[in-house]
């Protein structure tokens, strides 16, 4: 497993795209956090806290983890290289798995940079800020990422056409995350608003952005997770 996730992690920054996805991710977080005005920016909100950038965050995710998965399938399908790696004796759910974790780590690598805006909000305060909420939404982050990478794989695995392939991870991405908040705002009974509100992706991570970390929350992130991994090797057993 560890040589295909080098392997997934290699075959991204060997080609000039994964340093321009990155690139093109810092940018935009950095110019709706420090330059545009709006409710994203820093220093328009007058508090030290990186409750903006949670907020951001899962916006561009809907389609900066569609541009890193989709060739994770769809791409090793058009060239060939699928039915290579599957002739081999490795069992289809580690292959899947290798993606998934590959995909996942490329997406910390992209989040790392980021401690640079809570080192300047941290420079920027004199009374501190709420070491909760930062652990509670960078933890929240990393559930989304898993969420929205198990996605990403199983579009992959439905076509070998990467464009179609990050469209439909963006939708579904889009679908889970906002969707059930759609779906909660017809509706003016308070209980049944609630039930759909969380059967979304959106209030599980809002709950942990603002930093409570439930157990909850932590089940439903592993079980869209697992669900969606589940489906993605159920795809590739049938067409192995």
């Amino acid at each position: 497993m560890k040589y295909l996730i080098r392997k997934e992690i290699a075959g991204f920054f060997s080609s000039s795209m994964g340093y321009v996805i990155l690139f093109v991710w810092l940018l935009a977080v950095s110019l709706m956090l420090w330059f545009f005005a709006g409710e994203y920016n820093l220093l328009d909100g007058g508090f030290a806290t990186l409750r903006p950038f949670f907020s951001l965050a899962p916006v561009l995710f809907l389609l900066l983890v569609p541009s890193v998965t989709m060739r994770m399938f769809a791409e090793e399908k058009r060239m060939g290289t699928l039915e290579l790696l599957f002739s081999r004796p490795i069992k289809i759910s580690t292959i899947v798995v290798s993606k998934f974790w590959s995909a996942w780590l490329l997406m910390v690598i992209a989040l790392i940079p980021t401690l640079i805006y809570l080192i300047s909000i941290l420079s920027l305060s004199t009374a501190g800020i709420d070491s909760g909420e930062i652990i509670g939404g960078y933890f929240g982050l990393l559930c989304l990422l898993a969420a929205f990478v198990s996605i990403g794989l199983f579009s992959s695995s439905l076509t070998s056409n990467q464009l179609i392939a990050f469209l439909i991870a963006a939708l579904l991405s889009f679908a889970t995350f906002y969707g059930f908040e759609l779906i909660a705002s017809l509706t003016s009974n308070g209980s049944l608003h609630n039930t759909w509100a969380q059967l979304g992706v959106q209030a599980h991570y809002q709950s942990m952005s603002r930093g409570v970390i439930d157990t909850r929350d932590l089940i439903y992130f592993a079980s869209v997770t697992i669900f969606f991994i589940y489906l993605t090797i159920q795809v590739n057993t049938r067409k192995r």
